[in-house]
């Protein structure tokens, strides 16, 4: 496994475990991370997160864009590397996509 990949996979876990024990807001909502993209120089990091609730979604990217520094400082703490990347959270919105289009072609199917 490449050292971007690899990275990838660590931010993902870590940012995970960040927001579910050490952010303590209850207006978060149920997330998930489904993918993180680092880029080549490793300095900036899309983390891609999906809510399970759509009407979580709103408030939860609100309140992830604010906690953006306190998630790279623990992930400071928590990473052996010499700079975190910074982070830029993307709402993945791929299962709501494929779910669409199930419905239309079961529809075209019936």
């Amino acid at each position: 496994m490449n050292k971007s990949l690899h990275l990838q996979a660590l931010l993902a876990k870590n940012i995970s475990k960040i927001i579910q024990s050490d952010l303590k807001d209850p207006n978060l909502g149920f997330l998930s991370i489904p993918e993180v993209k680092i880029s080549s120089d490793l300095s900036y990091a899309k983390v891609y997160v999906s809510f399970f609730k759509d009407e979580d979604v709103n408030k939860g990217m609100k309140i992830l864009e604010k906690s953006k520094g306190f998630i790279r400082s623990q992930l400071a703490k928590m990473m052996d590397t010499r700079r975190v990347p910074q982070i830029n959270f993307v709402l993945d919105d791929s299962f709501k996509k494929a779910q669409h289009l199930d419905e239309i072609i079961s529809k075209v199917n019936n």
